[in-house]
């Protein structure tokens, strides 16, 4: 078994206060943690990776097909592979979460 702390991670900040933390993978998915400042926005994009995720405190707004879609904590979400979606935190705390990729996102272009 492998375990890997949050803490024992260096945060990349992928856009501007959004920051992102690569954690346990395994051969079919991985996990990543995230914590979006209030007013950060991630750009629309896509990826091969379904992704899965859990707010754990804080609001998203999620713009998948010209809809919006608000999480808030508590809430789960999913994205299937290769769907353009973006993201924006519109309220005034930090959104905290985890997701999950499957299959894993070994090397996402945030990394770089």
């Amino acid at each position: 078994m492998d375990v890997v702390p949050e803490a024992a991670v260096e945060s990349t900040e992928a856009v501007d206060d959004v920051h992102l933390k690569l954690l346990a993978g395994g051969e079919h998915a991985n996990v990543q943690h995230f914590r979006i400042d209030p007013g950060a926005v991630v750009p629309e994009h896509s990826h091969p990776n379904e992704q899965l995720g859990y707010v754990v405190s804080g609001t998203l707004e999620f713009h998948v097909d010209g809809e919006t879609r608000t999480v808030e904590p508590g809430d789960s979400y999913v994205l299937a592979g290769d769907e353009p979606h973006g993201a924006e935190n519109t309220g005034d705390e930090p959104a905290v979460g985890i997701e999950v990729f499957a299959p894993p996102r070994e090397n996402p272009d945030w990394r770089n």
